[in-house]
């Protein structure tokens, strides 16, 4: 007889058992699994294994090689495609269009405005019926063919996103060009590209891929302000529009000049960066971009000329690498070292401070704040650690600063609780974290990332913005004071009278989920 305590007659239902539906191909099913309505932008491994099954096995493998994860398997920042959709709008004469959920891509068009787009973005929606048939395969075709206006563009670029991606939409069946104009399909799915910086990469190489094969096989449009008889580096890495002109400066005594920034404003551009005869990778991650210079036979540098010591061991590495005489080496050096260093201790900055972001220039930014007198124990970095990294990661290291790559949002917010920084520089959340215990915060990417870096012009370019903030730490300490116990826990959100807090039942709850953790740890060790 059974213990079974039964409060109703559920359990006496007769359950009727279907039969197993039958197998249908593996096309079908592959199709069919992501438009799941629970599915996410980022639901992991089922997407992903969905995208692997639809023929797209190459691409995620490709992916995986160039843009390993790190502890953290899904991107704690904006979609990945913002990056790409970045790229691609600020290039004239290119036409964007993103293929993916229509709340994706409201979400990528919208930031992308906040941001300072003008350009319309084009889309192409679909349904289940669209998805599963392959008809969004030939709507995608249908818009790109009538997107492709050589009056008007050089180049169309279409997305696909996270669901177009998993259900093996191939966008390399396109034609790769049409009237004259570059059709360039890429796939930036939220489960397969760890952050939106290296989606960049994605677009910025796959242009260049395409121009590389344009040079290989015949003449091409010359630069629209003309070549330069100088021997010129090329720079790799969105930074602010004076610093490529400071690099400039500093490799004129050296008879070298700065060639084209990438990710490029217009096409011709790539062609000009293909003909330089070296790589600045200012930017550390563009891993399949170095991979097209490698190709054309260009080799590639990390660092930047920042601060003292960055600019000198940067100008010597030039001069390497061209076989430029030491003499005209240290010529440059003498121009412009002595100006740093005095601008460095006129603007000195003074406090404890961590630093995380994600857009690839956190190391650079963590030197020159070192150099401008600060403690820095702590930078974290959402990008990998690459072979162009390892210069300024050692110099970091030799300073006794510890350096995170893949850094997690949970490795940022441990670092401004283990070190209390006077001042914490990160992502939104790391900056509402700080405030949060009544400390400054700065917003890396709006306050910090979009000042000048570079020369004298860099080294006292932070000092006001940094020591202002620090300066503020009575002012946030007042302000936490004062608005303390509220919007937080159980006073959060609006209450007529006292929360029904019911601890037994929290206490129960915490059990379970206890007792889930302990077997998932236990299946985990099976």
């Amino acid at each position: 007889m059974s213990k079974e305590i039964k409060y109703d007659k559920a359990s006496d239902t007769e359950v009727i058992r279907g039969h197993p539906e039958e197998a249908s191909s593996a096309e079908h099913r592959a199709l069919e699994t992501p438009v799941d309505a629970q599915l996410g932008c980022h639901s992991g491994s089922t997407m992903k294994t969905a995208a692997e099954n639809s023929q797209n096995s190459e691409i995620l493998e490709k992916y995986a090689a160039d843009y390993p994860m790190g502890p953290h398997d899904k991107p704690q920042s904006m979609c990945p495609a913002f990056g790409s959709l970045r790229v691609g709008l600020r290039m004239r004469r290119v036409a964007t269009v993103l293929s993916g959920s229509a709340c994706c891509v409201y979400g990528l068009t919208f930031v992308s405005h906040f941001y300072g787009a003008r350009r319309s973005v084009g889309y192409v929606p679909f349904n289940s019926e669209t998805l599963v048939t392959g008809k969004l395969f030939e709507d995608i075709r249908d818009a790109v063919h009538e997107l492709a206006d050589p009056d008007h563009y050089d180049a169309v670029v279409v997305t696909n996103l996270c669901v177009p991606t998993a259900s093996g939409v191939p966008l390399r069946l396109l034609p790769n060009e049409i009237n004259g104009v570059r059709i360039i399909g890429i796939d930036v799915p939220g489960f397969g590209v760890p952050t939106h910086a290296e989606a960049k990469d994605i677009l910025a190489g796959a242009m260049l891929n395409f121009a590389r094969q344009e040079v290989e096989a015949g003449p091409v449009q010359a630069p629209k302000a003309g070549k330069n008889d100088r021997p010129s580096v090329a720079i790799l890495g969105e930074m602010f529009p004076a610093d490529p002109m400071v690099i400039g400066a500093m490799l004129d005594p050296m008879g070298l000049s700065a060639g084209p920034v990438l990710p490029a404003r217009e096409w011709r551009e790539l062609y000009a960066a293909l003909e330089c005869e070296a790589v600045a990778a200012i930017h550390p991650f563009y891993t399949a971009t170095l991979r097209e210079f490698d190709a054309a036979g260009r080799p590639a540098f990390g660092s930047a000329p920042v601060g003292y010591d960055g600019t000198a061991n940067w100008l010597a590495n030039v001069g390497k690498i061209f076989s430029v005489p030491q003499k005209q080496v240290a010529q440059a050096q003498n121009m412009f070292l002595p100006a740093i260093k005095e601008a460095l201790e006129k603007t000195p900055i003074k406090g404890r401070i961590t630093l995380s972001g994600y857009e690839g220039s956190e190391l650079l930014v963590a030197r020159l704040l070192i150099e401008s007198g600060a403690e820095v124990p702590y930078v974290g970095t959402a990008c990998p650690k690459t072979e162009m990294s390892q210069v300024d990661a050692a110099w970091l290291s030799q300073k006794g600063v510890a350096v995170k790559f893949r850094a997690s949002l949970e490795d940022d917010l441990s670092a401004i609780d283990a070190f209390e920084p006077d001042l914490a520089i990160g992502t939104t959340p790391v900056v509402q974290h700080a405030k949060e215990q009544g400390r400054p915060g700065l917003y890396f990417t709006n306050l910090v990332s979009a000042r000048p870096l570079m020369g004298v012009a860099g080294a006292g370019s932070l000092a006001e913005v940094i020591n202002t903030a620090i300066g503020n730490r009575d002012r946030m300490a007042n302000l936490k004071g004062f608005f303390e116990g509220v919007g937080a826990d159980d006073t959060s959100g609006v209450w007529e009278g006292s929360p029904n807090l019911r601890p037994e039942f929290r206490a129960q709850h915490q059990k379970k989920l206890d007792k889930a953790a302990k077997a998932a740890k236990a299946q985990e060790m099976i």
